[in-house]
């Protein structure tokens, strides 16, 4: 064989070699991120846009976001390891530890509370003369849905713990179908009083929608953990490692109606245990929640 030929081949075979050194063994395989479900995709998608292409630059994987059409469907994708993490509501959380190898790892702490949880209100207006549970008896009532943790569970649960039933107590309840609508039924005279966040309350109050000094605070639950970011436990203890530093990275960006982030704190299952024990006082079946 001539020199050059031999060299050439030599050459062929050395480039063959560390490519298979250097080439990785298979394309990064992508973290796919469960969103809350909404009613549009499209909204849902970029509102957590900016959240999700940080945590993609971080990793330096490919992440890929999946909203499905109810909160089951994201705990089926997680079951059956379709997704990797998911941002799941409190109660749809402690569902999800119950049919799937989950834990929560992190949570939202964001700039206008300065914190990751927040609490329950009843609010009433302050010229109704409305201002303890025993004068709300008889009266309407707007709670925000079915299975609104502060805008319906926890106000409920709190309202048993202290012989009251909720269902009879009033002369009147309606559904708002949001925490913005309930505090308007209250301020424009539709109903006497209402469940809502005191985060959500304060955003409106900040916005100009409605006076802080037009309602009186009748009811203050305890702290509820906000909605936690999980994971499957079976994922790599490296890539859980630094998916938390990535998501606690994640700052001065908006994340959805949550506002700008301070980036997302450790959390622990234990901190849904509030959640279980709201569950029980009402004898609620959370399976049936969607």
């Amino acid at each position: 064989m001539k020199p050059t030929r031999y060299f050439a081949r030599l050459a062929a075979i050395a480039a063959v070699c560390l490519g298979a050194v250097f080439a990785p063994a298979h394309a990064a395989q992508p973290l796919t991120v469960g969103l809350i479900p909404s009613e549009d995709a499209q909204a849902m998608l970029e509102s957590s846009k900016k959240v999700i292409d940080s945590l993609q630059a971080q990793l330096g994987i490919p992440v890929k976001a999946f909203i499905a059409t109810d909160y089951n469907g994201i705990i089926e994708a997680l079951r059956s390891k379709k997704l990797d993490v998911a941002y799941l509501g409190p109660f749809s959380y402690v569902l999800a530890t119950s049919v799937a190898n989950v834990e929560a790892f992190a949570v939202a702490e964001t700039k206008k509370t300065g914190k990751s949880a927040y609490r329950s209100l009843i609010i009433a207006r302050k010229d109704s003369g409305l201002a303890t549970l025993a004068q709300l008896k008889g009266r309407t009532m707007a709670f925000v849905d079915p299975s609104s943790a502060s805008g319906h569970l926890f106000p409920k649960a709190g309202l048993q713990q202290q012989g009251i039933d909720a269902n009879s107590y009033f002369s009147r309840v309606i559904f708002s179908g949001s925490h913005d609508a309930s505090i308007l039924a209250v301020a424009n005279k539709k109903v006497e009083a209402a469940a809502v966040a005191d985060r959500i309350l304060a955003s409106a109050i900040a916005n100009g929608i409605v006076k802080q000094g037009d309602f009186n605070v009748i009811w203050t639950s305890s702290d509820i953990p906000e909605s936690p970011m999980v994971w499957r436990k079976d994922l790599d203890p490296a890539l859980k490692k630094r998916i938390a530093v990535a998501m606690a990275n994640i700052k001065n960006v908006e994340w959805g109606d949550q506002g700008v982030l301070n980036g997302f704190q450790p959390t622990s299952d234990s901190a849904y245990d509030v959640v279980r024990e709201t569950a029980k006082v009402l004898n609620l079946n959370l399976k049936g929640m969607k």
